[in-house]
């Protein structure tokens, strides 16, 4: 992985993005528009959606300056971020390939990597590398643009994928535009980033809907829920994101997410027969082991 940490270019010449096009105007892509506008790094910004209310709303926050269509966004940004489920990806981009300037980048938020980049290659055929494939390691239970937030890229990091077809410029100018969100920026490969994610972003997500659908179906789930405190509160937010989101993640990432599930479960599995052979010590050295580790994560 490579960092990159430089300022991004604050010009004479105007900001850095003189038209955004963002698609999916929620958490994800609000937040972007809104920071840029907050580093005066973009002009006019235009909002792409299935819902005519959120666009409105995003209009009022000011998040956005207008509603157009996906073709209208092609043909008048110059950067495009595409932040919608990764399962829609390759038809949005079929649908904004025919008004798609040469000069228009394009670049998305979404999870997976590896099967984006494959859809992206279907969709946009030679012009593939108008597409700079990147993640922002950020989010919240939140959603809508109601729950876009200025700073909620600052001091994170993003990862971009870069592919052999980028010209170095254009990924350089989508680096500064996450720059100028305040973000940290590095380069992964598109594999290796699936395998990393689907641990340490992925899973944890299952984990917690899991759970949560477990107890909220139980014949006694409203005494349970009554009685809940700050640890159930705490495993269980992140249950609350976007269920579609999420189902598109987990099923693109699909291989990565198996071969986690099969080795949490293989802990899952001594965990259940240290308790059902009361044997304290086995058990001690798993809860042992995942105290220290945690402590030692300085990452908050």
């Amino acid at each position: 992985m490579n960092g990159a940490t430089s300022k991004p270019n604050q010009g004479a010449a105007g900001p850095l993005i003189p038209v955004l096009a963002v698609v999916g105007v929620g958490l994800i892509g609000g937040s972007f528009a809104a920071a840029l506008r907050q580093a005066g790094q973009v002009g006019r910004v235009l909002g792409v959606g299935r819902n005519a209310a959120s666009l409105a709303r995003a209009v009022e926050l000011g998040l956005i300056d207008e509603a157009v269509s996906a073709e209208e966004a092609a043909a008048r940004a110059d950067l495009v971020f595409l932040a919608t489920p990764v399962g829609g990806l390759k038809d949005m981009l079929a649908r904004m390939l025919p008004q798609l300037r040469d000069g228009t980048l394009l670049t998305d938020g979404g999870s997976t990597k590896a099967e984006v980049v494959d859809a992206a290659r279907l969709a946009l055929g030679a012009r593939i590398g108008q597409f700079v494939p990147g993640h922002p390691i950020a989010g919240a239970e939140r959603t809508g643009p109601d729950a876009a937030a200025a700073g909620l890229y600052r001091d994170r990091c993003v990862i971009l994928t870069p592919l052999a077809e980028n010209a170095a410029a254009a990924v350089a100018r989508v680096r500064e535009a996450w720059q100028a969100c305040g973000a940290r920026v590095i380069d992964m490969d598109a594999d290796a980033h699936d395998r990393v994610l689907a641990s340490v972003s992925h899973l944890p997500h299952l984990l917690s809907s899991v759970y949560m659908e477990q107890v909220a179906t139980a014949d006694d789930a409203a005494t349970r829920l009554a009685l809940a405190g700050s640890g159930f509160r705490d495993f269980t937010r992140i249950a609350a994101g976007s269920p579609e989101m999420w189902r598109d993640i987990f099923l693109s990432n699909r291989d990565a997410m198996l071969a986690e599930l099969a080795a949490v479960r293989a802990v899952l599995d001594r965990a259940e027969r240290a308790i059902d052979g009361g044997d304290g010590a086995a058990l001690l050295a798993l809860l042992d082991t995942a105290a220290q580790a945690r402590r030692n994560w300085r990452k908050e």
